[in-house]
């Protein structure tokens, strides 16, 4: 478990609820001080490596919000946010869109079509 250097990349996950999307964020070690490590997104970082049990093995606590962490970037992290990003996507393009009864029939039409297979 290392300290932060400048460049390092570090993800955050955050959820509102069990029923909400896992929102990620991504940002790079900009700035170090001599017990924090500064995100280019202004987020201050402990620079003491943690055991966390949230994403990854090893955590980064925010700066007096110790229960936030943020992990080294993987490409694990990197898959889970498309995906995630993808499913976002699909339901504001759903809430955002009303559907005449053709679209509907077709839709239906697909998934009943689905259903035999």
């Amino acid at each position: 478990m290392d300290t932060l250097t400048i460049g390092d990349k570090l993800y955050n996950v955050e959820q509102n609820g069990f029923n909400d999307f896992a929102r990620y964020s991504f940002s790079e070690v900009v700035r170090l001080t001599e017990t924090l490590a500064v995100l280019k997104n202004g987020v201050r970082l402990i620079n003491r490596p943690k055991q966390s049990y949230i994403m990854e093995d090893v955590g980064y606590s925010v700066s007096r919000n110790k229960g936030t962490h943020w992990h080294i970037v993987s490409l694990k992290a990197i898959r889970n946010a498309q995906i995630e990003n993808e499913k976002i996507r699909i339901h504001d393009w759903f809430e955002a869109r009303q559907f005449t009864l053709k679209e509907k029939q077709y839709i239906y039409k697909l998934f009943k079509a689905d259903e035999t297979k």
